[in-house]
Formats: structure tokens, C-alpha cells, sequence
């Protein structure tokens, strides 16, 4: 009705008016619709920002990311050098950083940025609390662990990711009751991949060892960083070998690889499962690049007993010099190695002074692993009656040792044969190769030929 009352000049400007604003809007929404798609979906976080979400959260992170966000906070710290939390992130990627590499020259520096930290916010800084306990778990100093996960804890008690320290912490100390409390703890604070690797963790050593292998295989299918994810397949491919399953264990490995290439624990992993397949030409050459990356101990004790078991004794000897050279390196960096060690001289070395280092670390810590260990040094040493009690707290669940593991079990058994404890030892022995068949290219066979003395066949 309006329109009829404008004359034609009038009529024809507002026409004008109306297909300028028609159009306005049109171009309007053109550059509003992107953005409102972009607010909907942001940019992918850059590397130091996964790294940083990977290392609060108490997960593995991928080692360009990390080397990304430690060279960011280096330069914030050097511009800040009063900005406490950049020192306390700073330390928890050097130790991660020395976790992934199995470089303990990382240590070192993780401990003087923690520290810094705290000197700087010296009260309720439970970032550095935490970043010293995560530290110390890497250092395999569990009682100091335990320190700094329950200073942590009490500065903040929903801090999920301090319980979850203080299960390897406990763990390490032989404390399975606390561990198991803290589970529950961080179950009711946290769910998702994270927690159920914990879980699985504890169940294996609770002996519920489907428990375990579901929990993990749970964390991997939903974890969605590619470092996190390789992490729990290379555990889930030790739980298969655990269990004598040397085909999943090896594609559980090779999967952990493909996800992440610098998965070297999984490349040793797949090394041990090519060797009990009876590839040996391959598992040599695996093994070789594992420790080429990443000399650990641990590996370069498994790649020494591979060759001795094929009589190659000389580069046997090489894997153990490189494993005494890892073991002072990491001590002299604030890490304890006398776990391996220990096992080492016991078999390969000197049993009484592989005694002596194994004795200090019951003291100081004493969990499963190291009863294990501290009874077959005994053993080694001629002193098998304290050997079997050792041996006893490593395999008898009253006594916390409820993992189900053949290399325990195997111990106890050439333990108890020693002692002529036959019935019990013929037991121990068919038990270890029943778990696992193919533990170790050394005790397996050792182990065949003490059933047949013992006037039984051995069970596959």
C-alpha cells in the first residue's frame, strides 16, 4: 500500500535501495558462513600443544612434538625466568623426552626445571609435585614417587594424574593394597584409555591376566593420539607374549610400529616374538635397530642372551659390555638400573655381588620384581634356602606376588630341585612353560632338561 503512494522517481531509488541490500546480505552471509564452519571445527593443535596436553595428562607424546614444545619453553623461560609453570612443563618434557629415548642425560635437567619450579612457587606448586614423582617413576626411584605423588595429591585431591603415578609408585614398592586403592581412587575421578591402561596394569599383576588383556585392548582402540596408542599396543603385545601368544604379541608389535615409528619398545618387543617364532635372522636384525635407537638395558640384556643361546658368544659379550656402559650412564644420571643389573650378573657375571646390589634394592624398594630377582642371584650364590623365601614372596599371592609369570615360576622351580624339593619343583618348572612356552631362548631350555631329570616330560 505504501509503494503505491511513491511517484516513479521515488519508487525506482527504492527499488535500487532494496537490490543493494538483497545483495549486501548476499555477500554478508558468503563470508560469515566459513566463519562460523571454522568456529564449528577449529584448527588441529600444533605439536607443542599436543605434546603439552600429552605430558599433563600423564601419557606417552610423540617425540617431535615434544622436541617442539621443549624448545618452546626453553625460550618462555628464558624470557620469563620467574614464570613457574613453563619451569615445571619444561621438566616434564625432559623427562618424558629421557622416558621415550632411554636417555637418562634428560634426567638431570628435568630435575633442575622441577626445582626451579618450586623455588619459584614453593607452596601449592602441585605441577612440580607431580612432574617430580612422574621423574622419579622414570628413575625407577619408587619410594620418591611415592613422596612427591602424595605431596601432589594432598596439594590436590581430584588431580587424577597424581594417582595414577602413585600405582607405579606403590607397584614399584611392592604395596599392591595401596596401588589397588589408588585405582579406585582414580577411577571414580577419571575413565577413558588412560585409566584403563592403569587398570589393565593392575590386573596383570593381580594374575587376572583377561582382565588385563581386555583393559589394554580397550585403552588402544580408543586412544586417538598416535603416541598414546602405539604405547598400549606394544603393552597389549607384552601381555600376548606374557600368555605364550607369540603370533597376536607379534602383530600387536607390529601394529604399535606402524602407528609410531620411534615405538622402539615394540620394536624389541617384535625382535622377542620373531625369536620364539623361530625367525631368528630377523629378530636379530630388529633387535639391532631397537638399540640402535634406544640402548636400553633391558634390551641389550635380551639381544646378549639371543645370541648365546645360538653360541655366539663374542657378540653376546658386546650387548653386555653396552649393557654395564647403560647401567653407569644411567646412574650417574640419578636412574636406577640395579634391577637388570642385578639379573645380569647373577647369570652372566658375578652371583655374590649381584647379591649385594640386590639386597640394597629389596631395602630400598622392595617389590615383586626384585624378589624375583634377589631369590635367583641367591640361587646363583649357592644360598638356596634363603633364595626359596625370596622366591616365594615373588609367586605365593598371600605374599603380594600375584603375576603370573613364567620367569618367576621357573626361578622357584630350579630353586626347590636345588633344595630336592621335587614334587614341588616338577610343579613350578611344568608351570612356568605351561604360562609361556617360549620366556627366554636360555631358561626355556634349561628348563626342559631339569623335568627330564626329574623323571617327567615337560608340558608344551
Amino acid at each position: 500500500m505504501d509503494n503505491l503512494l511513491l511517484c516513479g522517481p521515488a519508487r525506482r531509488r527504492a527499488r535500487r535501495a532494496l537490490i543493494v541490500s538483497v545483495a549486501g546480505a548476499a555477500v554478508l552471509g558468503g563470508t560469515l558462513a566459513p566463519a562460523a564452519r571454522e568456529r564449528a571445527a577449529p584448527p588441529a593443535p600444533g605439536p607443542a600443544v599436543r605434546a603439552l596436553g600429552a605430558v599433563t595428562a600423564a601419557v606417552p607424546a610423540a617425540l617431535p612434538d615434544l622436541a617442539v614444545l621443549i624448545g618452546e619453553r626453553e625460550a618462555r623461560v628464558r624470557a620469563d625466568p620467574g614464570d613457574a609453570r613453563s619451569w615445571a612443563v619444561l621438566g616434564a618434557a625432559y623427562t618424558e623426552q629421557g622416558r621415550r629415548t632411554a636417555n637418562p642425560a634428560y634426567f638431570p635437567r628435568a630435575d633442575r626445571a622441577l626445582r626451579t619450579s618450586l623455588e619459584i612457587a614453593p607452596r601449592r606448586n602441585a605441577d612440580a609435585a607431580e612432574g617430580l614423582a612422574a621423574l622419579a617413576v622414570a628413575r625407577r626411584d619408587f619410594p620418591s614417587a611415592k613422596w612427591w605423588g602424595e605431596v601432589a595429591r594432598r596439594l590436590e585431591p581430584r588431580r587424577w594424574t597424581a594417582h595414577a603415578l602413585l600405582i607405579e609408585a606403590y607397584t614399584g614398592l611392592g604395596d599392591h593394597k595401596a596401588a589397588g586403592r589408588s585405582l579406585d581412587r582414580l577411577t571414580e575421578l577419571r575413565s577413558g584409555p588412560a585409566v584403563m591402561a592403569r587398570a589393565a596394569a593392575v590386573d596383570r599383576d593381580r594374575g587376572r591376566r583377561e582382565d588385563a588383556a581386555a583393559a589394554i585392548a580397550d585403552a588402544a582402540a580408543l586412544a586417538e593420539a598416535p603416541a598414546e596408542r602405539a604405547a598400549y599396543l606394544e603393552r597389549a603385545g607384552q601381555l600376548a607374549f606374557e600368555r605364550g601368544d607369540r603370533q597376536t604379541a607379534l602383530r600387536y608389535f607390529e601394529q604399535a610400529l606402524r602407528t609410531d615409528p620411534d615405538q622402539r619398545a615394540a620394536q624389541a618387543g617384535q625382535g622377542r616374538a620373531l625369536a620364539a617364532l623361530g625367525r631368528t635372522t630377523q629378530a636379530l636384525a630388529v633387535y639391532q635397530a631397537a638399540l640402535a635407537r634406544q640402548p636400553c638395558p633391558a634390551f641389550a640384556l635380551e639381544l646378549g642372551e639371543l645370541y648365546e643361546s645360538l653360541g655366539l658368544r663374542r657378540a653376546a659379550r658386546v650387548q653386555y659390555d653396552l649393557l654395564r656402559a647403560r647401567v653407569r650412564e644411567a646412574a650417574a644420571s640419578g636412574a636406577d638400573e640395579e634391577l637388570v643389573l642385578g639379573l645380569f650378573e647373577a647369570d652372566h657375571g658375578d652371583p655374590e655381588a649381584a647379591v649385594r646390589r640386590l639386597r640394597d634394592e629389596w631395602r630400598r624398594q622392595p617389590g615383586t620384581a626384585v624378589a624375583d630377582a634377589l631369590g635367583w642371584a641367591l640361587h646363583r650364590a649357592g644360598q638356596d634356602e634363603e633364595a626359596l623365601e625370596f622366591a616365594r614372596t615373588a609367586t605365593e599371592d598371600e605374599r603380594g606376588g600375584g603375576v603370573r609369570s613364567a620367569l618367576y615360576s621357573y626361578h622357584r622351580g630350579m630353586i626347590e630341585r636345588e633344595l630336592e624339593r621335587y614334587g614341588s619343583a616338577r610343579r613350578h618348572l611344568q608351570e612356568a612353560l605351561r604360562i609361556n612356552p617360549y620366556f627366554s631362548p636360555l631358561h626355556v631350555p634349561a628348563a626342559r632338561r631339569a623335568l627330564r631329570a626329574l623323571g617327567e616330560a615337560p608340558v608344551d
